[in-house]
């Protein structure tokens, strides 16, 4: 059996909601990394009975590791140490070198507020508690004044900050001592990949890897999870290397069912396919109902960023004839959400900004403001380029006024990209 490790998340903040915990998932990423099975992830408040029931429950899951993150401060609610130790069965010890650590860290950041040192001792005394230490337990060095421990046993218990800044890298430091070494010995040896397909509905792959059940020998040694994100689906593979050869039938029967949807095979995303395919070129975007989120995703590439040169976003009619010389008979004749009208909207920024390449987006959004012909969700595109190249695209997409800006902006980026490589666009 491979390693298996368990997550306990603590603090009252995440479990009511008020606190968003990118913790777990950001833990069970570096498991995944790592080979390390993670067998179950649990948030509990600061109380100590429920981080000790938490501590029993993984324990009693056979778990090779427990990772608990929060509760290392100074104050009164900050108990996932003191109940780390007592469910290890280990006395609390003051470790005079942590304490003396912790005073350096205190003495520095009270240096802009307080430069006589007024106030030093009774914060000092207030932080001593982050200087108690599980007996045996291996210390890792605040990141901000609260130390973690890795505590050696059955399972062996690592304890790390809340803060995801302190936390990322004080977990580095927990996979270097021995302690967590020889926790995660047995870890198994997988390789992971991604591929990403567009324009393929989930239950067309479904049929796919059902078919792939059926004909690629030992297709079960591959452990597949897929996921729909921003109008793409993404397909994770992890394996042993044992069964290598059964991935790479996986991969030829996809692009054999699927050439046109399946657009990356390495895990690269589409913009930063984009990015390296307008090298040497200067983009342009007009946007209407993204509000400015196209640009703002292409900029979120440095690739890209560096060959966007300008962007419009224009909601009004006025502001589409005023900022990217649409004629008014055009939106008038055809309606503001119109292939006529975001092919004009794209010309008029390649004029403007005197690039090369533009991509247009307008549409509805919602709620409010669609009609029977033309309802929330409907979007018109128009990708032009200098050389003549240009593809025009009216789609409906599903959801709400967040889903429609992000998958529109999804669209357009694979719109690009297909005229850009000079491709067909699919169905």
């Amino acid at each position: 059996m491979s390693t298996r490790a368990g997550i306990v998340v603590t603090g009252t903040e995440v479990l009511t909601g008020r606190i968003q915990d990118r913790n777990g998932p950001w833990l069970a990423d570096q498991l995944l990394e790592l080979g390390v099975e993670l067998a179950h992830l649990t948030i509990c408040g600061d109380r100590p009975a429920g981080i000790e029931a938490q501590l029993r429950f993984h324990a009693a899951a056979g778990v090779d590791l427990i990772i608990t993150s929060g509760g290392l401060g100074p104050t009164a609610d900050d108990l996932t140490v003191e109940t780390v130790a007592r469910f290890c069965g280990r006395e609390l010890v003051l470790d005079a070198a942590v304490e003396e650590k912790i005073a350096a860290i205190l003495r520095n950041l009270m240096g802009r507020t307080d430069p006589g040192g007024a106030g030093f001792d009774s914060v000092r005394a207030a932080n001593r508690k982050q200087a108690l230490i599980p007996a045996g337990a291996t210390v890792l060095d605040p990141v901000g004044t609260a130390p973690g421990v890795v505590v050696p046993g059955t399972p062996t218990v690592v304890v790390l900050p809340g803060p995801p800044r302190e936390l990322q890298p004080m977990w580095r430091r927990a996979l270097d001592t021995a302690e967590v070494q020889q926790a995660i010995a047995g870890r198994t040896r997988y390789r992971q990949a991604t591929v990403r397909m567009f324009g393929l509905p989930e239950s067309r792959l479904a049929e796919t890897l059902r078919e792939a059940g059926a004909r690629i020998a030992d297709f079960d040694a591959l452990e597949i999870t897929t996921c729909l994100r921003r109008g793409e689906v993404e397909m994770v593979t992890r394996y042993e290397p044992s069964a290598a050869s059964s991935y790479t039938a996986l991969i030829e029967l996809l692009r054999t069912r699927h050439p046109r949807e399946l657009f990356s095979e390495d895990g690269a995303l589409v913009d930063e396919q984009v990015a390296e395919l307008l090298a040497g070129r200067w983009l342009v975007t007009a946007e209407s109902c993204t509000a400015g989120l196209l640009a703002a995703r292409l900029t979120e590439r440095s690739g890209a960023s560096a060959h966007l040169a300008g962007g419009v976003v224009a909601y009004s009619n006025s502001a589409k004839t005023d900022l990217l010389d649409v004629a008014p008979t055009l939106i008038e004749t055809h309606g503001a959400v119109s292939e006529p009208v975001a092919e004009a909207m794209a010309a008029g920024a390649l004029r403007r900004f005197g690039a090369d390449t533009a991509v247009a987006v307008t549409g509805i959004a919602g709620p409010g403001g669609g009609s029977p012909d033309k309802p929330v969700g409907t979007v018109c595109f128009a990708v032009l380029l200098a050389d003549g190249r240009r593809a025009l695209r009216t789609v409906r997409l599903p959801g709400d006024r967040t889903d429609v800006r992000e998958r529109s902006t999804t669209v357009a980026l694979h719109l690009l990209r297909r005229v850009l490589l000079d491709r067909p666009l699919a169905d």
